[in-house]
């Protein structure tokens, strides 16, 4: 069976439309019904109900869901492996949202470089909804994102438990609504953002990514929600201060993986990853210019 299919159908049982599927992955919709199909006559059943809100999966679609996932994934980590450079014993894919690659994903190729070098490694940095495709689809092994999604087949494990707070460059701590710097952090924060601080409705400013805000808020002043961890260094040297009496919001990064994955390298790989965020909480210091995070056991990693 050709994978694409099996890909497709994974798509088309994410997005619940065929013309979304279309466009994600760059194809007519033509094509997409045309890969339905065949695979539909492969199975010898019907797998998608098509009407005006969508496509939803019949009883023998969501049957094959487990057997789709595992088939792209098994191709998936074959070529992988075939593929490996030479000196390398095993390969792994990670990837994370754009706000995670500093310091966490920069520390962990790090500690993976030092402690595994026998491990071949591709990281990628995308946005959120691509990651999950990935994951889901099999050429992505591991994701790290804030507060994703649920979706099928998926397992998320939380890896970091982080706040939102609001900070000010203005010396005597308040917040200039005229300056006010609305960060995008997600669905979750905008309801939260809304509820707590109906004035501020209307910013003036809003970006969509958080190391980009920071610099704007250090280049022309104002206010805003920022990760605790990346203001604590500009408070402690007295560029920003912290608002008094603003809630504070939660924002914590998951590990996203495949339900059907099971292997010692995705646990090793999991491990090193809450070993980097262990040693970023104990000191102010980054894994990669202070103390090496503690060791996981064992030397290699091996695919069970």
């Amino acid at each position: 069976m050709d994978i694409n299919l099996a890909r497709t159908f994974l798509q088309v049982a994410a997005n619940g439309s065929f013309i979304l599927t279309a466009q994600r992955m760059h194809l007519t919709q033509t094509a997409v019904s045309a890969r339905i199909r065949t695979l539909e006559e492969h199975l010898g059943q019907r797998l998608f109900v098509r009407n005006k809100a969508g496509a939803r999966l019949t009883a023998a679609g969501e049957q094959f869901m487990s057997h789709a996932h595992a088939l792209v994934q098994v191709w998936e980590r074959a070529r992988r492996q075939i593929a490996l450079p030479a000196g390398r014993e095993v390969g792994v894919s990670v990837g994370t949202e754009l706000s995670l690659w500093h310091p966490f994903l920069a520390d962990w190729l790090v500690w993976m470089n030092r402690s595994h070098p026998e491990v071949s490694i591709r990281s990628e940095v995308a946005m959120a909804g691509r990651l999950l495709d990935r994951v889901q689809d099999g050429s992505l092994d591991i994701a790290v994102l804030y507060n994703p999604r649920p979706r099928a087949g998926l397992v998320s494990e939380l890896l970091l438990e982080e706040k939102l707070i609001m900070v000010t460059t203005e010396p005597d701590g308040k917040v200039d609504p005229e300056r006010y710097i609305y960060v995008d952090w997600g669905p979750q924060f905008s309801i939260n953002h809304e509820a707590a601080h109906p004035e501020l409705g209307m910013p003036p400013m809003s970006i969509s990514l958080g190391p980009l805000a920071m610099t704007y808020l250090l280049s022309v002043g104002g206010a805003g929600y920022f990760r605790a961890s990346m203001a604590q260094q500009f408070i402690a040297d007295g560029r920003l201060r912290r608002v008094k009496d603003t809630p504070e919001f939660s924002h914590s990064a998951y590990v996203v993986y495949a339900s059907q994955r099971d292997s010692a390298t995705l646990d090793r790989v999991r491990d090193a990853m809450r070993a980097v965020v262990a040693c970023t909480d104990r000191s102010s210091l980054h894994p990669t210019v202070g103390p090496r995070p503690a060791m996981p056991s064992g030397d290699t990693l091996d695919d069970a």
